[in-house]
């Protein structure tokens, strides 16, 4: 077979076409393994964190004034009471899959300082489109809890109601309140002493499950992958049918197969050497 068609601006086209698709399935795969590795690392942390026995404010003061990757999800006491009049809610935050609010209230701290607690989920409200039914109102006095360290977010560049916060960006939180806030981590509730009778809902527990991402990454490749593949089986192929082409092109010469004397000559050939071996009883 000649392949000497591969050379032509059509078929270089072509080539070119199926190597900028496996670029874009090798990127793609490798955005998934990306996202499979954020998703391992945060598994580990979870894992590592979670269920660690509480450590005092005073030695996770740090992460609540700059985020710490490695300390999110660290369980940490703290004691002082709740600034109530400053409470937030927090729009478009789903709970189960189910859509709902956050509630955020600042904590002032027995040593002064005033960082946010997350003390947890409400569903969407039937009374008035966009709020929750009720806010349960958190305990009044000194409070012992124990808060779960969680980053403060990004802000998504939009307004919310009075009274509401699009993310919880600590940041725009503290620019709303008359004292500063803590603006590194805030605190997801895990407990609360003396609790009072009515609490929002905790939140769902992080997953610790992979997901798809390593069989999507391993889909993308080998779509890439199938790409050279399918052109060199076309170009096969489109080969093959050219040789057959001009095979039936060709002038017949007296030295081609299909001439008719080398065609009688062999089938000569055939008979005879059919005759021998019935005589020897073959």
């Amino acid at each position: 077979m000649t392949y000497s068609f591969l050379l032509t601006r059509q078929w270089l086209g072509i080539l070119g076409l199926a190597a900028l698709f496996a670029a874009a399935c090798v990127g793609l795969g490798n955005w998934q393994l990306e996202r499979r590795n954020q998703a391992v690392a945060e598994i580990q942390r979870v894992q590592q964190n979670y269920g660690k026995e509480p450590i005092p404010f005073e030695s996770a003061r740090r992460h609540f004034e700059v985020a710490g990757p490695g300390a999110k999800w660290t369980p940490v006491s703290v004691r002082g009471h709740y600034l109530a009049s400053d409470q937030r809610i927090v729009r478009n935050r789903p709970n189960n899959s189910a859509p709902g609010y956050e509630v955020l209230v600042p904590f002032r701290l027995v040593s002064g300082e005033t960082i946010v607690i997350n003390r947890g989920w409400l569903p969407i409200g039937n009374l008035r489109p966009g709020y929750p039914d009720a806010v349960p109102a958190p305990p009044e006095g000194t409070i012992d809890a124990v808060v779960r360290l969680k980053p403060s977010e990004p802000g998504l560049g939009r307004a919310a109601p009075e009274g509401q916060l699009a993310s919880i960006e600590l940041v725009a939180y503290t620019r709303q309140l008359a004292y500063p806030l803590m603006t590194g981590s805030y605190g997801l509730m895990a407990s609360e002493s003396p609790g009072p009778d009515e609490t929002p809902l905790q939140l769902t527990p992080p997953s610790v499950q992979e997901g798809s991402n390593l069989s999507y990454a391993l889909q993308w490749i080998t779509f890439g992958v199938l790409a050279f593949v399918g052109f060199g089986y076309t170009a096969r192929q489109h080969a093959r049918m050219r040789r057959e082409e001009l095979e039936e092109a060709a002038p017949v010469t007296a030295n081609s197969p299909l001439h008719p004397s080398r065609a009688r000559r062999r089938a000569g050939s055939d008979d005879e050497e059919d005759a021998m071996l019935d005589a020897l009883g073959l």
